[in-house]
């Protein structure tokens, strides 16, 4: 039974409306953190997976508006995963008149072979997909690598540190790479991943599985997803609320020594100020019982 003219002018109603969200906040993301410049050459990362399908998308539609000339090519890394659609993203980017290229790295066989069975594959997976991505932008000119990281990744892996690594980071909106010779940015950062979810439906994309990572179940960080999404349920606008605070930092509220200088706070000029040592000689040792 097909819908009602009614009920379809309204889901062409709220489709428009998403995306003008989704376009407003990757525009802002970009503005707010200098991501894309005049004569830049973007390389949109593309898994064909729903966040990348949406970056590509998001930035095509704000490529003919946008106040500074940037190129866009998509690059994909084919992993020789078993059964994989090599046809899928060729065909959709060719429709679609997107430069592209397409790296096959057989990662795949690597990964399945180092990593033992039922043990998590993303460290390793990524590093390598990491590898052989940066090798190609440095290769062809690019000055910007653009991943579909969305809010919630960001919020996911922030708890990820917190909660197993005893660190407060998450992943930035925009950084250098550590070899200093890329710039990565996130333009989806300030996007929702059910509003991505929700425009990845509504325009079609020809989603492709992911058969490594995406297939384990007992990740970390999809517990830490699903605690996001408790929270986010019961107590709605907490996620947004959190995203913010990741970007209103007060360094002397918390307890980095190398971020503060806490040891200049009330010291008069000209006086000693004794080490660790010297406190820690004239009280109790760790071992001392009480």
């Amino acid at each position: 039974m097909s819908a009602s003219p009614d009920a379809t002018r309204k889901q062409t109603y709220e489709a428009a409306k998403l995306a003008k969200r989704l376009r407003r906040q990757v525009g802002q993301a970009i503005a707010d953190f200098g991501m894309i410049g005049e004569g830049d050459k973007v390389m949109v990362c593309l898994s064909g997976g729903k966040d990348s399908y949406t970056l590509l998308d998001m930035l095509l539609s704000l490529q003919a508006k946008a106040p500074v000339r940037f190129e866009l090519v998509a690059v994909n890394l084919d992993q020789k995963q078993p059964d994989f659609p090599e046809h899928v993203l060729p065909h959709y980017l060719a429709e679609r008149g997107v430069p592209f290229h397409i790296i096959e790295q057989d990662t795949y066989s690597v990964v399945t072979r180092v990593i033992p069975q039922g043990k998590t594959m993303c460290s390793l997976c990524s590093r390598m997909r990491r590898g052989a991505l940066y090798q190609w932008a440095a290769d062809n000119g690019i000055t910007r690598i653009a991943l579909g990281h969305h809010r919630d990744d960001i919020l996911g892996t922030f708890f990820l540190n917190l909660f197993y690594q005893g660190s407060l980071k998450a992943m930035p909106p925009k950084l250098k790479s550590d070899d200093g010779r890329h710039v990565v940015i996130r333009p989806l950062a300030y996007c929702r991943e059910d509003d991505i979810a929700a425009y990845a439906e509504a325009r079609a994309f020809p989603i492709i599985p992911c058969n490594l990572c995406g297939s384990q179940e007992n990740l970390q960080r999809k517990v830490v997803k699903r605690m996001l999404a408790d929270w986010e349920k019961n107590h709605p606008g907490r996620a947004e609320t959190m995203f913010r605070a990741l970007g209103n930092v007060a360094p002397s509220q918390l307890a980095d020594r190398d971020l503060f200088d806490f040891r200049a706070l009330g010291a008069r000029d000209g006086a000693a100020m004794a080490d660790a040592h010297a406190w820690l000689a004239g009280g109790d040792s760790a071992d001392d019982n009480d």
